[in-house]
């Protein structure tokens, strides 16, 4: 795809210098200048040029925005050319032609810009055209490697609370298939999990997966590619890596943490709650017992090493937040009743 578009480039280029070269050779008043049919090629490469910068541009904008502002600028021109039909009377050119100009540049651009602004405010039809999500407040989100591979993800779509089109470079899915390609057994199972989760999103269909190829070769590593990626697109950025998230917030991008997510999702346990749990393992310390709760949280338990494998209840002492996650302490429920007795 990117060998097409850079072709695509070339010939546009040749196109406009050709264009350029032969028009100057056509014009009276360059007939006696050797070197105006070069000058001629030069400003048809400076088109050619201004060209691809403005389709470049055009590219960042959503594609309802651009229509509403083409309909603006062509109803703006039209109440230009009414306007202009009052001054046919007059015989001065060097007065209405002037004037004319000054209203179709009036008008087309209040037009045009009225148009690409109040467009959000019309139920347009899209024909299919306009990706789902692409509206104001549901900006595109740039998926990392990391999420794909944890999983989560899948879950957290099918739900229903991520809604608009998540974005998957390129450069993404090849550090996949180069981890799924490894020799290390563990990343190998890593990649094709990865792969497998994103073969589920896509079938899914509870949202949009737009895979695109645009990359960014003066740039190292995923994550700096991750953020210009996002920061070209106004997207946000998607991931599990603490640092990625760190350095994206720095540059002023919105990131989406799967493990904050988690975390704000966690129930809620305060000191004097009384849990019904299984003891699971023994505890690092004398006589104690380890259990968990449903999203994994580790309750250790003070003397319950002989009570290991049967569920009893305890009532919560005290949880601590590390920066491995929380853990919470409580004390056997009998043995509460017997101290405060």
């Amino acid at each position: 795809m990117r060998l097409i578009r850079y072709v695509l480039y070339f010939l546009i280029l040749l196109v406009f210098s050709v264009s350029g070269y032969f028009l100057a050779n056509q014009l009276e008043i360059w007939k006696n200048c050797p070197w105006c049919n070069w000058i001629g090629a030069a400003v048809g490469l400076g088109f050619a040029i201004l060209t691809l910068l403005i389709e470049k541009i055009i590219r960042k904008v959503p594609l309802k925005v651009i229509l509403g502002g083409t309909l603006g600028l062509l109803l703006g021109l039209s109440i230009a050319k009414l306007l202009g039909y009052t001054l046919s009377g007059m015989e001065n050119n060097a007065v209405r032609i002037p004037i004319f100009v000054i209203l179709s540049v009036m008008f087309g651009y209040i037009g045009m810009v009225l148009g690409s602004i109040k467009v959000e405010e019309f139920n347009m039809p899209t024909f299919g055209l306009l990706p789902r999500g692409a509206k104001r407040g549901t900006p595109f989100k740039v998926v990392d490697t990391s999420v794909i591979i944890d999983g989560r993800i899948l879950d957290i779509c099918e739900s229903g609370f991520i809604e608009g089109v998540l974005i998957i470079p390129q450069f993404v899915l090849q550090e996949l298939q180069l981890i799924a390609d490894s020799n290390d057994p563990v990343k190998r199972a890593r990649g094709r999990r990865g792969l497998e989760i994103l073969r589920k999103m896509q079938r899914s269909g509870d949202v949009e997966i737009k895979i695109v190829d645009q990359d960014f070769p003066n740039l190292h590593g995923v994550d700096s590619k991750l953020i210009a990626l996002a920061l070209d697109m106004q997207a946000k950025i998607l991931t599990n890596d603490y640092n990625l998230a760190k350095v994206a917030e720095v540059q002023g991008i919105q990131v989406l943490n799967i493990n904050k997510l988690a975390s704000a999702l966690k129930p809620v346990v305060l000191p004097g709650e009384v849990l019904h749990l299984q003891i699971m393992k023994e505890g690092k310390e004398e006589g104690q017992g380890v259990a968990y709760l449903e999203d994994g949280t580790m309750v250790v338990v003070e003397n319950a090493r002989k009570y290991l494998g049967k569920e009893v209840d305890v009532s919560v002492t005290s949880v601590l937040q590390t920066t491995a996650g929380r853990m919470i302490f409580t004390t056997l429920k009998e043995e509460g009743h017997r101290k405060s007795h």
